[in-house]
Protein backbone atom coordinates (compact mmCIF):
# COMPACT_ATOMS: atom_id res chain seq x y z
CA UNK A 1 0.00 0.00 0.00
CA UNK A 2 1.12 3.32 -1.18
CA UNK A 3 1.44 6.23 1.55
CA UNK A 4 -1.75 7.80 0.61
CA UNK A 5 -3.92 4.42 0.92
CA UNK A 6 -5.94 5.62 3.94
CA UNK A 7 -5.56 9.20 3.85
CA UNK A 8 -8.82 11.04 5.37
CA UNK A 9 -9.15 14.86 4.39
CA UNK A 10 -10.53 17.30 6.53
CA UNK A 11 -11.18 21.21 6.37
CA UNK A 12 -11.88 23.10 9.87
CA UNK A 13 -12.62 26.23 10.66
CA UNK A 14 -12.59 28.25 14.10
CA UNK A 15 -9.77 25.82 14.66
CA UNK A 16 -8.83 27.73 17.67
CA UNK A 17 -5.96 26.70 19.88
CA UNK A 18 -6.30 22.76 17.77
CA UNK A 19 -8.41 20.80 20.65
CA UNK A 20 -10.50 19.68 17.34
CA UNK A 21 -7.30 19.34 15.40
CA UNK A 22 -5.89 17.08 17.83
CA UNK A 23 -8.92 15.05 18.13
CA UNK A 24 -9.36 14.12 13.90
CA UNK A 25 -6.14 13.82 13.79
CA UNK A 26 -5.78 11.13 16.41
CA UNK A 27 -9.13 9.30 14.28
CA UNK A 28 -6.75 9.34 11.33
CA UNK A 29 -7.69 12.61 9.31
CA UNK A 30 -5.80 14.81 7.81
CA UNK A 31 -5.73 18.26 7.77
CA UNK A 32 -6.19 20.26 4.39
CA UNK A 33 -6.76 23.80 6.11
CA UNK A 34 -7.26 25.01 9.68
CA UNK A 35 -8.54 28.51 9.52
CA UNK A 36 -8.42 30.85 12.92
CA UNK A 37 -8.72 34.13 13.45
CA UNK A 38 -6.72 34.57 16.75
CA UNK A 39 -3.24 35.19 15.91
CA UNK A 40 -1.99 33.54 19.14
CA UNK A 41 -4.04 30.34 18.33
CA UNK A 42 -3.17 30.97 14.87
CA UNK A 43 0.91 30.47 16.02
CA UNK A 44 0.13 27.63 18.41
CA UNK A 45 -1.22 25.82 15.33
CA UNK A 46 1.95 26.68 13.23
CA UNK A 47 4.16 26.05 15.65
CA UNK A 48 3.10 22.49 16.38
CA UNK A 49 2.72 21.20 13.08
CA UNK A 50 6.57 22.58 12.72
CA UNK A 51 7.81 20.90 15.54
CA UNK A 52 5.64 18.02 15.84
CA UNK A 53 7.03 14.83 14.00
CA UNK A 54 3.20 13.38 13.94
CA UNK A 55 1.94 16.27 12.42
CA UNK A 56 4.77 15.62 9.11
CA UNK A 57 1.77 15.39 7.03
CA UNK A 58 0.16 18.80 7.88
CA UNK A 59 3.87 20.58 7.52
CA UNK A 60 3.76 19.62 3.97
CA UNK A 61 0.26 19.49 2.53
CA UNK A 62 -1.93 22.30 5.02
CA UNK A 63 -2.50 25.48 4.93
CA UNK A 64 -2.91 27.52 8.47
CA UNK A 65 -4.40 30.23 7.22
CA UNK A 66 -5.18 33.64 9.72
CA UNK A 67 -8.20 35.28 9.11
CA UNK A 68 -11.83 36.09 9.07
CA UNK A 69 -13.58 32.25 7.76
CA UNK A 70 -15.83 34.93 5.75
CA UNK A 71 -13.40 35.34 3.47
CA UNK A 72 -12.06 32.07 2.90
CA UNK A 73 -12.43 30.05 -0.17
CA UNK A 74 -11.91 26.71 -0.48
CA UNK A 75 -12.48 26.51 -3.93
CA UNK A 76 -11.56 28.31 -7.27
CA UNK A 77 -14.41 30.71 -8.08
CA UNK A 78 -15.11 31.72 -11.89
CA UNK A 79 -14.60 34.77 -11.13
CA UNK A 80 -11.00 34.04 -11.29
CA UNK A 81 -10.91 34.14 -7.45
CA UNK A 82 -8.23 31.58 -6.95
CA UNK A 83 -8.38 28.83 -4.00
CA UNK A 84 -6.59 29.33 -0.48
CA UNK A 85 -6.39 25.51 -0.74
CA UNK A 86 -2.59 25.89 -1.67
CA UNK A 87 -0.40 23.16 -0.24
CA UNK A 88 -2.98 20.60 -0.42
CA UNK A 89 -2.87 21.01 -4.11
CA UNK A 90 0.77 19.20 -4.17
CA UNK A 91 -1.16 16.75 -2.05
CA UNK A 92 -4.32 16.31 -4.74
CA UNK A 93 -2.51 16.43 -7.43
CA UNK A 94 -4.98 19.77 -9.08
CA UNK A 95 -7.14 22.59 -6.80
CA UNK A 96 -9.57 20.86 -4.60
CA UNK A 97 -13.14 20.62 -6.20
CA UNK A 98 -16.65 20.47 -5.09
CA UNK A 99 -17.65 16.92 -3.48
CA UNK A 100 -13.08 15.94 -2.67
CA UNK A 101 -13.35 16.47 0.46
CA UNK A 102 -14.28 13.74 2.91
CA UNK A 103 -14.98 16.22 6.34
CA UNK A 104 -15.77 19.53 6.91
CA UNK A 105 -15.60 20.45 10.70
CA UNK A 106 -15.56 23.42 13.14
CA UNK A 107 -16.39 24.29 16.63
CA UNK A 108 -18.28 27.75 15.66
CA UNK A 109 -18.17 30.41 18.41
CA UNK A 110 -20.24 29.39 21.75
CA UNK A 111 -21.23 32.83 22.78
CA UNK A 112 -24.16 33.03 21.11
CA UNK A 113 -25.87 30.21 22.79
CA UNK A 114 -24.24 29.94 25.76
CA UNK A 115 -25.61 30.29 29.03
CA UNK A 116 -22.47 32.13 30.39
CA UNK A 117 -23.95 35.12 28.06
CA UNK A 118 -26.76 36.77 26.57
CA UNK A 119 -28.14 33.61 24.21
CA UNK A 120 -28.79 35.84 21.47
CA UNK A 121 -28.30 32.99 18.96
CA UNK A 122 -28.62 34.09 15.29
CA UNK A 123 -28.84 37.77 16.47
CA UNK A 124 -25.21 37.34 17.40
CA UNK A 125 -22.62 38.96 15.04
CA UNK A 126 -20.40 35.88 16.48
CA UNK A 127 -23.26 32.95 15.28
CA UNK A 128 -20.86 31.38 12.74
CA UNK A 129 -23.29 28.69 11.39
CA UNK A 130 -24.59 30.55 8.30
CA UNK A 131 -21.24 30.37 7.10
CA UNK A 132 -20.19 26.64 7.87
CA UNK A 133 -23.55 25.85 5.77
CA UNK A 134 -22.25 27.85 3.27
CA UNK A 135 -18.89 26.02 3.39
CA UNK A 136 -20.66 23.14 3.27
CA UNK A 137 -22.73 23.57 0.19
CA UNK A 138 -19.72 25.22 -1.78
CA UNK A 139 -17.32 22.11 -0.77
CA UNK A 140 -20.45 19.52 -0.91
CA UNK A 141 -18.06 17.38 1.59
CA UNK A 142 -18.90 13.67 2.68
CA UNK A 143 -19.38 14.55 6.18
CA UNK A 144 -19.91 17.71 8.20
CA UNK A 145 -19.18 18.13 12.15
CA UNK A 146 -20.40 21.16 14.06
CA UNK A 147 -19.23 21.74 17.90
CA UNK A 148 -21.16 24.16 20.36
CA UNK A 149 -21.90 24.40 23.82
CA UNK A 150 -24.99 22.75 25.42
CA UNK A 151 -27.01 25.93 25.03
CA UNK A 152 -27.46 25.39 21.65
CA UNK A 153 -29.91 22.31 22.56
CA UNK A 154 -32.34 24.90 24.87
CA UNK A 155 -36.06 24.93 23.65
CA UNK A 156 -35.28 28.91 22.48
CA UNK A 157 -33.14 27.79 20.00
CA UNK A 158 -35.65 24.89 18.33
CA UNK A 159 -36.44 26.87 15.57
CA UNK A 160 -33.39 27.66 14.73
CA UNK A 161 -31.73 24.08 15.23
CA UNK A 162 -34.73 23.05 12.67
CA UNK A 163 -33.83 25.50 10.29
CA UNK A 164 -30.14 24.35 10.64
CA UNK A 165 -30.97 20.57 9.70
CA UNK A 166 -33.55 21.64 6.79
CA UNK A 167 -30.76 23.47 5.38
CA UNK A 168 -28.55 20.23 5.03
CA UNK A 169 -31.48 17.50 4.59
CA UNK A 170 -34.36 19.32 3.12
CA UNK A 171 -37.66 20.42 5.14
CA UNK A 172 -39.61 23.22 6.52
CA UNK A 173 -38.34 25.47 8.78
CA UNK A 174 -38.62 29.24 9.65
CA UNK A 175 -36.16 31.58 7.78
CA UNK A 176 -34.27 33.09 11.05
CA UNK A 177 -33.73 36.52 9.25
CA UNK A 178 -37.03 37.08 7.18
CA UNK A 179 -39.39 34.85 10.11
CA UNK A 180 -41.14 33.56 7.16
CA UNK A 181 -41.48 29.63 7.06
CA UNK A 182 -40.08 27.97 3.97
CA UNK A 183 -39.83 24.31 2.26
CA UNK A 184 -35.69 24.13 1.60
CA UNK A 185 -34.32 21.60 -0.56
CA UNK A 186 -31.52 20.35 1.70
CA UNK A 187 -27.65 19.91 0.52
CA UNK A 188 -28.07 16.65 0.33
CA UNK A 189 -27.20 15.28 3.95
CA UNK A 190 -28.70 13.38 6.58
CA UNK A 191 -28.20 14.37 9.87
CA UNK A 192 -27.21 12.35 12.39
CA UNK A 193 -28.95 13.77 15.34
CA UNK A 194 -27.12 16.62 17.83
CA UNK A 195 -25.93 14.93 20.39
CA UNK A 196 -24.83 16.01 23.59
CA UNK A 197 -21.38 14.05 24.51
CA UNK A 198 -20.02 14.67 28.39
CA UNK A 199 -16.53 15.19 28.42
CA UNK A 200 -15.87 13.16 31.47
CA UNK A 201 -17.02 10.26 29.58
CA UNK A 202 -14.41 10.12 27.10
CA UNK A 203 -11.28 10.40 29.89
CA UNK A 204 -11.13 13.80 30.45
CA UNK A 205 -11.09 14.87 34.05
CA UNK A 206 -13.81 17.62 33.58
CA UNK A 207 -17.53 18.17 33.44
CA UNK A 208 -17.54 19.75 29.59
CA UNK A 209 -20.68 19.29 27.87
CA UNK A 210 -20.43 19.89 24.53
CA UNK A 211 -23.42 19.46 21.57
CA UNK A 212 -21.72 17.79 18.10
CA UNK A 213 -23.96 17.85 15.06
CA UNK A 214 -22.57 15.00 12.82
CA UNK A 215 -24.43 14.95 8.96
CA UNK A 216 -23.29 12.79 6.69
CA UNK A 217 -23.78 12.93 2.72
CA UNK A 218 -26.82 10.29 1.72
CA UNK A 219 -25.14 8.53 -1.27
CA UNK A 220 -21.86 8.27 1.09
CA UNK A 221 -24.33 6.63 4.28
CA UNK A 222 -26.55 4.48 1.45
CA UNK A 223 -26.70 0.97 3.78
CA UNK A 224 -24.04 2.18 6.73
CA UNK A 225 -25.19 3.42 9.98
CA UNK A 226 -23.54 6.56 12.02
CA UNK A 227 -22.64 5.25 15.55
CA UNK A 228 -22.53 7.84 17.99
CA UNK A 229 -19.20 7.19 20.34
CA UNK A 230 -20.04 5.49 24.05
CA UNK A 231 -18.59 6.08 27.19
CA UNK A 232 -14.68 4.68 27.21
CA UNK A 233 -14.71 4.37 31.32
CA UNK A 234 -14.84 5.23 34.23
CA UNK A 235 -14.39 9.53 34.69
CA UNK A 236 -11.02 10.54 35.32
CA UNK A 237 -10.65 12.73 38.75
CA UNK A 238 -8.99 16.14 38.60
CA UNK A 239 -6.43 14.75 41.26
CA UNK A 240 -5.33 11.79 39.44
CA UNK A 241 -4.75 14.26 35.97
CA UNK A 242 -2.83 16.79 38.26
CA UNK A 243 -0.71 14.80 40.90
CA UNK A 244 2.19 14.20 38.93
CA UNK A 245 2.47 17.85 37.83
CA UNK A 246 1.69 19.27 41.57
CA UNK A 247 4.02 17.36 43.01
CA UNK A 248 6.85 18.74 40.09
CA UNK A 249 5.30 22.28 41.07
CA UNK A 250 6.15 22.12 44.09
CA UNK A 251 9.22 20.12 44.46
CA UNK A 252 11.89 23.02 44.23
CA UNK A 253 10.71 24.38 47.37
CA UNK A 254 10.45 20.69 49.31
CA UNK A 255 13.80 20.65 48.82
CA UNK A 256 14.62 24.26 49.97
CA UNK A 257 14.35 23.20 53.66
CA UNK A 258 13.69 25.20 56.54
CA UNK A 259 10.19 27.46 56.56
CA UNK A 260 9.82 27.32 52.73
CA UNK A 261 9.71 23.66 52.45
CA UNK A 262 7.59 23.35 55.67
CA UNK A 263 4.88 25.70 54.36
CA UNK A 264 5.31 23.88 50.45
CA UNK A 265 4.37 20.74 52.28
CA UNK A 266 1.56 21.63 54.34
CA UNK A 267 0.03 23.42 51.17
CA UNK A 268 1.08 20.35 49.00
CA UNK A 269 -0.47 17.90 51.60
CA UNK A 270 -3.64 20.38 52.26
CA UNK A 271 -4.34 19.64 48.13
CA UNK A 272 -3.82 16.51 47.96
CA UNK A 273 -6.53 15.96 50.56
CA UNK A 274 -9.24 17.81 49.46
CA UNK A 275 -8.77 16.68 45.95
CA UNK A 276 -8.60 12.99 47.09
CA UNK A 277 -11.59 13.51 48.77
CA UNK A 278 -13.42 14.96 45.98
CA UNK A 279 -13.31 11.62 44.29
CA UNK A 280 -15.85 10.23 47.05
CA UNK A 281 -18.57 12.55 45.52
CA UNK A 282 -21.18 11.46 43.01
CA UNK A 283 -19.07 13.41 40.56
CA UNK A 284 -16.00 11.36 40.96
CA UNK A 285 -13.87 14.55 41.62
CA UNK A 286 -14.34 15.36 38.09
CA UNK A 287 -13.11 19.40 37.67
CA UNK A 288 -15.68 21.89 36.26
CA UNK A 289 -15.84 23.28 33.01
CA UNK A 290 -13.20 25.53 32.32
CA UNK A 291 -14.05 29.28 31.18
CA UNK A 292 -11.85 30.43 28.94
CA UNK A 293 -13.66 33.95 28.35
CA UNK A 294 -12.77 36.92 25.69
CA UNK A 295 -10.87 39.85 25.23
CA UNK A 296 -13.64 41.71 26.20
CA UNK A 297 -13.21 40.94 29.73
CA UNK A 298 -9.64 41.29 32.01
CA UNK A 299 -7.49 39.00 32.98
CA UNK A 300 -7.77 34.83 32.87
CA UNK A 301 -9.61 32.99 35.94
CA UNK A 302 -10.92 29.88 36.19
CA UNK A 303 -14.85 30.45 35.94
CA UNK A 304 -17.93 32.61 37.72
CA UNK A 305 -18.37 32.23 41.55
CA UNK A 306 -20.27 28.86 40.90
CA UNK A 307 -16.76 27.33 39.05
CA UNK A 308 -14.66 28.75 41.63
CA UNK A 309 -16.48 27.60 44.57
CA UNK A 310 -16.08 23.90 42.58
CA UNK A 311 -12.56 24.59 42.41
CA UNK A 312 -12.02 25.40 45.83
CA UNK A 313 -13.81 21.79 46.73
CA UNK A 314 -10.80 20.57 44.74
CA UNK A 315 -8.48 22.56 46.77
CA UNK A 316 -7.52 24.52 44.05
CA UNK A 317 -7.93 28.80 44.16
CA UNK A 318 -9.95 30.09 40.84
CA UNK A 319 -9.22 33.31 41.24
CA UNK A 320 -6.70 33.54 38.57
CA UNK A 321 -3.84 31.50 36.68
CA UNK A 322 -0.48 31.03 37.96
CA UNK A 323 3.14 31.22 35.92
CA UNK A 324 4.34 28.09 34.56
CA UNK A 325 6.40 25.82 36.76
CA UNK A 326 10.11 27.73 35.11
CA UNK A 327 8.30 31.34 35.50
CA UNK A 328 7.31 31.14 39.11
CA UNK A 329 10.83 29.58 40.07
CA UNK A 330 12.40 32.43 38.10
CA UNK A 331 10.17 35.20 39.08
CA UNK A 332 9.83 34.21 43.07
CA UNK A 333 6.05 33.86 42.62
CA UNK A 334 5.43 30.95 44.75
CA UNK A 335 3.66 32.86 47.33
CA UNK A 336 0.69 34.29 44.69
CA UNK A 337 0.71 30.83 42.41
CA UNK A 338 1.83 27.83 44.94
CA UNK A 339 1.12 28.97 48.53
CA UNK A 340 -1.95 30.66 48.67
CA UNK A 341 -4.37 29.72 51.77
CA UNK A 342 -6.89 29.04 49.04
CA UNK A 343 -4.97 26.47 47.58
CA UNK A 344 -2.42 26.62 44.46
CA UNK A 345 -3.94 28.50 41.09
CA UNK A 346 -3.37 25.76 38.03
CA UNK A 347 -0.97 26.58 35.26
CA UNK A 348 -1.61 26.89 31.92
CA UNK A 349 -0.33 23.59 31.20
CA UNK A 350 -2.13 21.88 33.79
CA UNK A 351 -5.60 23.63 32.58
CA UNK A 352 -4.35 22.02 29.36
CA UNK A 353 -4.60 18.57 31.25
CA UNK A 354 -7.68 19.12 32.29
CA UNK A 355 -8.92 19.82 29.01
CA UNK A 356 -7.53 16.83 27.63
CA UNK A 357 -4.43 18.11 25.52
CA UNK A 358 -1.16 15.80 24.45
CA UNK A 359 1.48 16.66 27.36
CA UNK A 360 4.07 17.73 23.89
CA UNK A 361 1.34 20.16 22.46
CA UNK A 362 2.47 23.69 23.25
CA UNK A 363 0.82 27.11 23.66
CA UNK A 364 1.51 30.63 21.86
CA UNK A 365 1.10 34.15 23.49
CA UNK A 366 1.30 35.47 26.81
CA UNK A 367 0.12 33.34 29.92
CA UNK A 368 -3.78 35.37 29.68
CA UNK A 369 -3.82 34.47 25.78
CA UNK A 370 -2.38 30.85 26.52
CA UNK A 371 -5.65 30.37 28.96
CA UNK A 372 -7.89 31.50 26.64
CA UNK A 373 -7.13 29.41 23.87
CA UNK A 374 -7.13 26.37 26.02
CA UNK A 375 -10.02 27.35 28.44
CA UNK A 376 -12.04 27.59 24.23
CA UNK A 377 -11.23 24.64 23.12
CA UNK A 378 -13.31 21.39 22.12
CA UNK A 379 -11.47 18.42 24.38
CA UNK A 380 -8.84 16.81 22.27
CA UNK A 381 -10.50 12.77 23.68
CA UNK A 382 -14.14 13.57 22.67
CA UNK A 383 -13.12 14.98 18.97
CA UNK A 384 -11.32 12.05 18.34
CA UNK A 385 -14.22 9.25 19.67
CA UNK A 386 -16.93 11.61 17.55
CA UNK A 387 -13.94 11.25 14.20
CA UNK A 388 -13.37 7.90 14.58
CA UNK A 389 -17.05 7.00 14.57
CA UNK A 390 -17.67 9.39 11.43
CA UNK A 391 -13.81 7.79 9.84
CA UNK A 392 -15.66 4.01 9.95
CA UNK A 393 -18.25 5.35 7.91
CA UNK A 394 -16.37 6.88 5.43
CA UNK A 395 -13.82 3.82 5.44
CA UNK A 396 -16.63 1.62 4.83
CA UNK A 397 -18.56 3.58 2.14
CA UNK A 398 -14.86 4.04 0.61
CA UNK A 399 -14.83 -0.30 0.66
CA UNK A 400 -18.44 -0.48 -0.57
CA UNK A 401 -17.28 1.92 -3.57
CA UNK A 402 -13.62 0.35 -4.20
CA UNK A 403 -14.41 -2.15 -6.36
CA UNK A 404 -17.38 -1.12 -8.40
CA UNK A 405 -15.57 1.80 -9.65
CA UNK A 406 -11.58 1.72 -8.73
CA UNK A 407 -10.47 4.61 -11.16
CA UNK A 408 -13.15 6.88 -9.66
CA UNK A 409 -12.77 6.69 -6.47
CA UNK A 410 -8.42 6.39 -6.48
CA UNK A 411 -7.04 9.63 -4.40
CA UNK A 412 -3.89 10.92 -6.32
CA UNK A 413 -0.66 8.24 -5.98
CA UNK A 414 -3.32 5.25 -4.79
CA UNK A 415 -3.42 1.95 -7.24
CA UNK A 416 -6.40 -0.14 -7.53
CA UNK A 417 -4.47 -3.14 -5.96
CA UNK A 418 -3.94 -1.50 -2.62
CA UNK A 419 -7.56 -0.15 -2.95
CA UNK A 420 -8.57 -3.35 -3.17
CA UNK A 421 -6.70 -5.11 -0.78
CA UNK A 422 -7.72 -2.11 1.91
CA UNK A 423 -8.68 -3.57 5.50
CA UNK A 424 -11.87 -3.66 6.52
CA UNK A 425 -11.96 -0.84 9.01
CA UNK A 426 -15.41 0.31 8.86
CA UNK A 427 -17.09 -2.92 9.11
CA UNK A 428 -18.58 -2.17 12.61
CA UNK A 429 -20.36 1.10 11.40
CA UNK A 430 -22.35 -1.10 8.99
CA UNK A 431 -26.05 -1.38 9.78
Amino acid sequence: MGPSDDVLTSIEICAGAGGQAIGLHQAGFKHLVLVEIDPHAVETLRGNIRSLEEWSWEREYCDVISGDVNNFSPIPLDEGRESDVKKGQAYLGKPLVRGELDLLAGGVPCPPFSHAGKQLGKDDERDLFPRILELADELHPKAVMIENVRGIKDAKFEEYRKYIMARLEGGGAKHPVTGIDEHFDGLGYEVCEWEVLEASDFGVPQLRPRAVLVAIRTDVLDDIKFVWPTATGSPRSAFRALEESMDLRYAPYLKMGGDVAHLAKQRLDRWKEMAQKAESRKDFGVAPTLVGGSKKHGGADLGPSRAKAAWANLGVSGVGVANSHDESVKKKSQDRDLFREAGPMLTVEQAAIIQGFPDNWKFSGGKTAQYRQVGNAFPPPVAAAVGNAIADVLRAAREHACPKSVPDRLLPRQSASACADSTNDGESARA
